[in-house]
């Protein structure tokens, strides 16, 4: 099938899920979730709590339903949300470092698999509903897994970190076990929402979310498939992605409309991505 052909397809695909998403979105709220900015270069740790990043599904949980980010149903397996308290709940369904594909496969099916579900944990890192600082409700997250008495709930660990120095080191420390990264939330903070200073994310290499707004064909050993997305960026800037895309993936490029996540070193005086490379499609989240 040509890139022409597929290009085709996938934008009607997206419209089709456009208009089942505004069904969708139409009969439920969609949660509001706090969202981390990239700590700047030099930043000190200090009146921060710090924890890895985990490379996981974020997963909101109301008390009665378990969500992605985008407000639409987990299809969890009941013995699974029965075993969650009544208290609402966010954090991230994790299967370990360096086994995204496998969550994600198994979080998103519409039929849950006992056995996938069975080997992956709900790591809780806030209390959307709770009052108090942040520090307060680390305390509160902690008590609360200590009631469930169930291995596959589990609280991130929140860590007091002195300096800079020590930050660096435990950074180098994740990341050379497979680690994405860490992130830093104000230990003084109130529950919030939307993308805040309040919530940092600390990486070698920064990561960002773009919308597709066209495909670029490839050349040589990519003819006939995907040789760069153009994307868009919240703020207006528009790019193109080049790299890291698998075989797969030019061959079956995401659809346009789309949002994928993308990661670069730092940003050029306009403000636009250096080294920019695509890193995966966001789904639900």
């Amino acid at each position: 099938m040509s890139l022409r052909r597929r290009t085709f397809n996938h934008r009607l695909l997206a419209w089709l899920s456009t208009i089942g998403f505004c069904v969708e979105t139409a009969a439920q709220k969609n949660p509001d979730a706090l969202l981390a900015r990239n700590a700047p270069k030099g930043i000190s740790p200090a009146g921060y709590l710090v924890s890895e990043k985990l490379d996981g599904v974020r997963a909101l949980w109301d008390g009665a339903t378990l969500r992605f980010r985008s407000g639409r149903v987990i299809a969890a397996p009941t013995w699974f949300t029965a075993k969650l308290p009544t208290t609402p709940l966010d954090g991230e369904l994790w299967l370990g470092r360096g086994k995204f594909d496998a969550l994600s496969g198994a979080v998103r099916r519409t039929q849950p698999v006992d056995s996938e579900w069975q080997k992956l944990t709900y790591m809780l890192f806030e209390l959307p509903k709770a009052e108090g600082t942040f520090t307060q409700r680390a305390a509160q997250m902690k008590s609360l897994v200590q009631e469930a008495r169930w291995s596959q709930l589990q609280a991130v660990e929140q860590l007091t970190i002195l300096n800079s120095a020590a930050l660096q080191a435990k950074l180098k420390a994740v990341t050379s076990l497979g680690g994405e990264g860490l992130v830093l939330h104000l230990a003084s903070a109130p529950v919030a929402s939307g993308r805040s200073d309040i919530l940092l994310k600390l990486k070698p290499m920064h990561d960002a979310e773009a919308t597709v707004v066209s495909h670029f064909p490839g050349k040589g050993k990519y003819e006939g498939m995907l040789g760069a997305l153009e994307v868009r960026t919240p703020s207006g800037q528009q790019f193109k992605l080049g790299s890291g895309f698998s075989d797969a993936q030019r061959q079956h490029p995401p659809a346009i409309g789309s949002q994928v996540t993308y990661r670069y070193s730092d940003e050029t005086p306009s403000g636009k991505p250096r080294f920019a490379s695509f890193l995966r499609v966001q789904l639900d989240e």
